[in-house]
């Protein structure tokens, strides 16, 4: 899914003013994953990370460098599982919440 300039803007300012959305983001990302739409999961937590901490934070985080997690987190990209549990344990302690889940 390529995003325009406008939309991940639009994503920026919402995220910048609502903690809902920034949260709805997180949570959507690693929900689509968990239902097996990996290319969706990666493409909402890649507008997560945009929309706040940033590539360059986060690759200081992990000890990976901004070009690899954005290539791993592309269309094409394909992260282990090690290196996606690293960055969603990042971005949680970062957003301050604790995600879990729960069968249905």
């Amino acid at each position: 899914m390529t995003t325009t300039k406008s939309f991940r803007e639009t994503v920026v300012a919402r995220a910048a003013n609502d903690l809902n959305f920034r949260y709805g983001l997180l949570t959507e990302s690693l929900d689509a994953m968990l239902s097996g739409d990996l290319e969706a999961g990666k493409s909402l937590l890649r507008a997560y990370i945009n929309a706040t901490t940033g590539f360059e934070a986060l690759a200081g985080a992990i000890g990976k460098s901004p070009k690899s997690l954005m290539r791993m987190l592309s269309s094409s990209g394909n992260p282990i599982a090690k290196n996606l549990f690293g960055i969603v344990g990042y971005l949680q302690q970062e957003a301050g919440v604790s995600l879990q889940t729960q069968a249905s």
